[in-house]
C-alpha cells in the first residue's frame, strides 16, 4: 500500500496555531528569525500583533516566552529543533520546565529531513533530552492530519509542550476524522507475528514495511506512539502481548528515544524481547531524503529487511534452545 502525501508539517503549523489564535486572544507566536523556514510566518501575516521576532536568541526567546506565559499569555515558539533543544536547554530547563509555565515548544526541522541544512541543524536525540525532563509533555505526529489536532490540544493544555514538527510533506498516515487522544498510543495494523512500535512520520513507512513483509508471509502488528511522553504504558504492554516480539522503529537515536521508553515500560511491566531500530550512537549528516532513509534502515525496504533478518535469528534461537 502507497500512503498518500499530506500537506508540509510546517505549513500547518502557521496555520494551525493562527487559526487558533482567531479564538484566543492569548495566544502569541515568538520566532527565533526563522519564520519563513518553520512558517510561522503565516501567524506573523494574520496576527501581526501578536507576532514577536526574537532574532537569532533561542536562550532570551524563552525567557521572553516564560515572562509571557505568567501574564497568562499562551506563547507558541518557533526556531530549529537543534536549537530549540540543544542551543537553549539551560533556559528552557528552569525557566519553563522547573516552573511548568503553559509555553509551547512547537519547533521546525525535526529528524533527519532538513533540507541539506548541515550537521549542525540535525539533531537526532531531541526525544531523548525531551522525555527526560521532568512535566514536560512529549509529542510527535505522524502526519499533517496528526499535527493540526496535536497542536490544537496543546492551546487547551495548561503546561509546557513540545511538539515535533517536521519539514517536508510527509505520508499521510490518517484522514480528516482523525481524533487526538492524549495519550493513547493507536494500533494502525493487527498482526501476529511481529509488533512493530514506531513515533512521528516514521509510522507511515513502518506501514508501508509491514505491506513489504505481508508478501513475505510475515504478519506486523504496529502501534503507533504519538506521545512518548506520557508514555500510553497498557498499550505497549498489550502490543507486546500480541506476538511476544517487540521491534522499535524512530527516526532520531534509539538510545533514550521511544526505544528506550518501549524498553523502560516493559522490563517493569511485561518482559519481552525488544530490538530497536534507528540511529545507532551516530550523528546525522547532509544529504537527500531518500538517501538519509537507505543509510540508517529507515526507509520501508529497509525496515522490511532488518525485521524479517531479525524475525529469522529470533525463529533460530528459539529452535537452539529447545
Amino acid at each position: 500500500m502507497t500512503l498518500p502525501t499530506g500537506r508540509a508539517m510546517r505549513e500547518i503549523f502557521g496555520e494551525t496555531v493562527a487559526d487558533l489564535a482567531d479564538a484566543d486572544p492569548r495566544i502569541v507566536m515568538l520566532d527565533a528569525d526563522v519564520g519563513s523556514s518553520t512558517r510561522a510566518d503565516i501567524f506573523e501575516k494574520r496576527h501581526p500583533d501578536r507576532y514577536l521576532m526574537m532574532g537569532i536568541a533561542e536562550q532570551n526567546m524563552y525567557g521572553v516566552a516564560a515572562g509571557l506565559a505568567t501574564m497568562g499569555l499562551v506563547p507558541f515558539t518557533s526556531t530549529f529543533v537543534a536549537f530549540a533543544v540543544d542551543r537553549s536547554l539551560d533556559q528552557l530547563r528552569v525557566l519553563i520546565a522547573q516552573t511548568g509555565l503553559n509555553v509551547k515548544i512547537t519547533p521546525g526541522y525535526g529528524g533527519l529531513f532538513t533540507g541539506v541544512t548541515g550537521k549542525t541543524h540535525l539533531i537526532v536525540d531531541d526525544v531523548s533530552i525531551m522525555r527526560a525532563m521532568p512535566g514536560m509533555i512529549t509529542i510527535c505526529p505522524a502526519d499533517d492530519i496528526e499535527a493540526r489536532a496535536a497542536l490544537t490540544w496543546s492551546a487547551g493544555y495548561d503546561g509546557p509542550v513540545y511538539i515535533r514538527i517536521v519539514r517536508d510533506a510527509t505520508p499521510r498516515l490518517f484522514d480528516d476524522s482523525y481524533r487526538f487522544d492524549f495519550p493513547k498510543a493507536l494500533v494502525v495494523r493487527d498482526g501476529g507475528d511481529v509488533t512493530l512500535i514506531s513515533t512521528g512520520t516514521q509510522t507511515p513507512r513502518v506501514v508501508e514495511a509491514a505491506d513489504l513483509l505481508a508478501s513475505r508471509g510475515i504478519d506486523a502488528y504496529i502501534l503507533h506512539v504519538p506521545t512518548i511522553k506520557p508514555l500510553d504504558v497498557a498499550a505497549i504492554v498489550a502490543a507486546a502481548d500480541r506476538t511476544g516480539f517487540v521491534v522499535t522503529i524512530e527516526e532520531g537515536t534509539v538510545i533514550g528515544g521511544l526505544g528506550g521508553a518501549v524498553a523502560e515500560a516493559l522490563s517493569e511491566h511485561r518482559p519481552t524481547m525488544v530490538k530497536r531500530l534507528g540511529l545507532q550512537d551516530v550523528y546525522g549528516v547532509s544529504a537527500s531524503n531518500d538517501a538519509l532513509l537507505e543509510m540508517y534502515g529507515l526507509s520501508a525496504a529497509r525496515v522490511a529487511d532488518q525485521v524479517e533478518a531479525l524475525l529469522g535469528t529470533r525463529t533460530k534461537e528459539a529452535a537452539a534452545q529447545s
